[in-house]
């Protein structure tokens, strides 16, 4: 009998009037907003505006979203693609399947793209959201823990997870090996693991990157988050047991974290060798936002003169 455990959640949603409210939506949004507030606050150090990072945020978070969506149904593709799945099923966010690496890698495109429209530097921008991102990804990973998916394999250890029975019948993850496991069997909670790995990733971040400052070039503490993050990443996946594409006798996840950790590994060594002074960079930042401010004092002068002339 196992005297200690984690409980699994016994509710994935609630009712407001005739609105459904998800929990593995609410732990995304207040991820979202906790990386934003991060970002905001060292954008600011660096010589940007709230107003830049809501823009910016406004572009990035729904390409990333709908990139995590669709590296998910594309890694996992029975559930979702003909024959054995259902296309309508790819816009059933709600039932979990939001992939971190597709957010990550459009999200991130877009912001590279906006950036470069609005002339603010890109390597700056990824260096401060790098440890909110973290902060992110570890309070969404919470949903999954709504939603009893993604667990590891059996365990006897005091903190393993506790299924509800009742609402794992039918889950794929319930059967390991082929064996279908025992009533009250637990699970290594995977989805603990990476809270716990990111918030330790983000804290070393902030610490390097205060450390550092004078030494490390524009984009290397983004560089440190890819591999932080795929280091860990890789050793999760090697615990889980959810249904995933396997490639090698690897899952595809796997790959795609030992990627991101050798290109975090690769942009760190590149950037060391011809990446930008941070400083600099927060100058050249300075000068931009203050051109902005001034725009905006402009056309809020002229619109006023506008609305007087008109009132005359």
């Amino acid at each position: 009998m196992n005297l200690a455990y984690i409980p699994s959640p016994t509710f994935s949603y609630f009712q407001i009037g005739p609105v459904t409210i998800r929990m593995y939506a609410i732990c995304i949004l207040i991820g979202i907003f906790a990386a934003v507030t991060i970002l905001t606050k060292r954008w600011k150090r660096l010589g940007g505006t709230f107003d830049q990072v809501l823009d910016t945020t406004l572009v990035a978070v729904p390409c990333g979203l709908v990139g995590a969506r669709l590296y998910h149904c594309i890694t996992t593709p029975d559930q979702y693609f003909p024959p054995t799945g259902n296309l309508v099923n790819i816009l059933k966010v709600w039932e979990g399947g939001m992939a971190i690496f597709g957010g990550i890698s459009v999200g991130a495109l877009a912001a590279f793209l906006w950036c470069r429209h609005k002339r603010y530097p890109f390597a700056l921008f990824a260096d401060a959201l790098a440890p909110g991102l973290m902060v992110a990804q570890a309070i969404g990973r919470l949903g999954n823990w709504f939603n009893q998916e993604l667990y590891g394999k059996p365990t006897t250890l005091p903190w393993g997870l506790k299924l509800n029975d009742a609402d794992a019948i039918g889950k794929t993850e319930i059967c390991y090996n082929g064996q279908a496991c025992p009533t009250g069997t637990l699970f290594h909670p995977t989805f603990l693991y990476e809270l716990i790995w990111n918030l330790i990733g983000a804290a070393l971040i902030v610490w390097i990157g205060h450390k550092l400052w004078g030494t490390l070039k524009a984009g290397q503490q983004f560089a440190m988050y890819l591999m932080w993050y795929g280091l860990g990443r890789t050793w999760i996946e090697m615990i889980r047991i959810n249904y995933s594409t396997i490639i090698l006798g690897l899952r595809i996840n796997v790959w795609t974290a030992i990627l991101c950790f050798i290109l975090g590994c690769i942009l760190f060594v590149v950037l060391w060798r011809f990446g930008g002074d941070s400083e600099q960079l927060s100058r050249r930042l300075t000068a931009v936002t203050a051109d902005e401010l001034e725009r905006e004092s402009m056309a809020e002068a002229q619109a006023d003169a506008s609305r007087k002339k008109n009132n005359q």
